[in-house]
């Protein structure tokens, strides 16, 4: 365990020191590009690190990163600001704001919305099949990275190893629909404008504040149960998943370039939170069983090109395990990983 804990962060500066670190291969592939880099969706849970660590890959350059939000979170943007990006806010679900966004020479699209799916469909539709089209016309030709989802896909059993980027998608559910009608979108601009794009297909990142093993950590905690009825999950560590997610962009293409991005394991979400409750010294219930299928992804490819997550899944939940033991602060946005009805 001792040795598990080795580099762990053990405040919120040092964790996003942590999950911003560029490796030389950052800088590379951006060098792929030129000008200005405009963020859209910053002000999310991906947004803030992604926009440091492409400034760390910039530094000494006179590259300028725009970190584009409604910014409703003004100690965000006041730390991306900090940091030594320009914030921008701007509501991107307004179409007259598009002509007073800065140009680009490379474009990061992370807006979206998942949680309230249900029952505000509309709300859902109009930011992940809508507003992307507004994104795409606007930067049209400039090389972009497109945040999507797993959820793309269908569920399989877990001996199948998940879905690959070859694998026809299956969404189930409005948020899930609409994700794919987001890439559709992107799709339509490259064959349209000739926009290189790479869309990133996440499932999913997890650090100490969120994520599927907080979630997991913070129920054994407050000496809930945990379902198991999605058997499986696919985890990778978010400085690890940034990374690969801005490195993208050096394969950006027409037609687009389509990478997911996870961890190697196939994780028993059983035996996560038996570990999880044995390192944080707690008993565990476990309700449900089961089911023969789940949400997951292969990562196979991303793994050949970039090389396997820096921090495995044994050290992210030792971590994880041991900043919620010790009372750290969570941001209170559960995955809802658990959902197989699409409903979000």
């Amino acid at each position: 365990m001792t040795d598990l804990l080795a580099g762990m962060p053990h405040t919120e500066a040092d964790l996003d020191d942590q999950l911003s670190r560029p490796s030389a291969a950052v800088a590379g592939a951006l060098a792929s590009t030129t000008g200005d880099i405009v963020v859209l969706g910053a002000g999310g849970k991906v947004g803030p690190t992604l926009v440091r660590m492409l400034l760390r890959a910039l530094e000494g350059s006179d590259r300028t990163v725009f970190a584009v939000s409604r910014w409703s979170d003004a100690a965000a943007r006041d730390l991306v600001a900090s940091w030594g990006a320009v914030p921008v806010a701007a509501d991107l679900a307004d179409p007259g704001v598009y002509a007073d966004l800065p140009d680009a020479g490379a474009v990061y699209y992370l807006a979206g919305n998942k949680f309230g799916t249900s029952g505000n469909e509309h709300l859902t539709w109009w930011m992940n099949a809508v507003v992307p089209g507004f994104a795409a016309s606007r930067y049209r030709g400039v090389p972009t990275v497109v945040y999507s989802s797993g959820n793309v896909y269908p569920f399989v059993a877990p001996h199948k190893g998940g879905c690959t980027e070859d694998d026809a998608v299956g969404p189930l559910g409005a948020y899930a629909q609409s994700c794919l009608a987001r890439e559709q979108a992107f799709v339509h601009a490259a064959h349209l404008w000739g926009t290189p794009v790479s869309i990133y297909r996440l499932n999913y990142a997890v650090e100490l504040r969120y994520g599927v093993l907080a979630d997991i950590a913070t129920k054994i905690a407050a000496g809930q149960p945990v379902d198991v009825t999605m058997g499986a999950v696919n985890v990778v560590w978010q400085r690890d998943s940034t990374e690969w997610s801005i490195r993208s962009i050096a394969h950006a293409a027409t037609p687009p370039f389509i990478l997911n991005g996870t961890g190697p394991e196939t994780a028993s979400t059983r035996a996560l939170a038996h570990e999880l409750a044995g390192l944080m010294g707690s008993d565990v219930e476990i309700v449900g069983d089961e089911a023969p299928e789940a949400l997951l992804n292969n990562a196979s490819r991303v793994h050949a090109m970039f090389g396997y997550p820096e921090i495995s899944l044994k050290t992210a939940t030792a971590w994880v395990a041991e900043w919620v033991r010790g009372g750290g602060r969570q941001l209170g946005k559960a995955t809802k990983f658990q959902s197989r009805d699409g409903r979000f």
